[in-house]
C-alpha cells in the first residue's frame, strides 16, 4: 500500500508556473506508475499526465502538451508535475494517483490517490 501526500498547488496568474510535488510513503513505491489528473467544479476527473515506474515512459494530456512535464524520483519517493504558460482553464483541484502495473490515463485504473491540491489561475 502507499500513502500520497501533494503540495505546491496555489493562485498564480496567467502565463505563470507553478510545481506540483507528490510525496508518497509506504512500500515499493518504485514499482507503482504514477499519474496525475485534475477535476474541475461540475467538471469529471479528466487525465493530466502518467509516468512509468521507472520513468522511461510518459503521457501528457493534448491539452497541456508542450506546457506541463511529469518527472519522478524514485530515491526520494516523489513525483513532480511541472506546469507553465498556465491558463484560467487549468484552474481544478489536481490529484495525484498510483497504480501496480503499466501506466493508464483512466482515472478508474489507479489503485492509490492524494487528497489533492488547488491550483487557481487568475486571468
Amino acid at each position: 500500500q502507499v500513502q500520497l501526500v501533494e503540495s505546491g498547488g496555489g493562485l498564480v496568474q496567467a502565463g505563470g508556473s507553478l510545481r506540483l510535488t507528490c510525496a508518497a510513503s509506504g512500500r515499493s513505491f518504485s514499482t507503482y506508475a504514477m499519474g496525475w489528473f485534475c477535476q474541475a467544479p461540475g467538471k469529471e476527473r479528466e487525465f493530466v499526465a502518467a509516468i512509468s515506474w521507472g520513468g522511461a515512459r510518459t503521457d501528457v494530456a493534448d491539452s497541456v502538451k508542450g506546457r506541463f512535464t511529469i518527472s519522478r524520483d524514485n530515491a526520494k519517493n516523489t513525483v513532480s508535475l511541472q506546469m507553465n504558460s498556465l491558463q484560467p482553464e487549468d484552474t481544478a483541484v489536481y490529484y495525484c494517483a498510483a497504480k501496480t502495473g503499466t501506466l493508464s490515463t483512466t482515472w478508474s485504473s489507479y489503485n492509490y490517490w492524494g487528497l489533492g491540491t488547488q491550483v487557481t489561475v487568475s486571468s
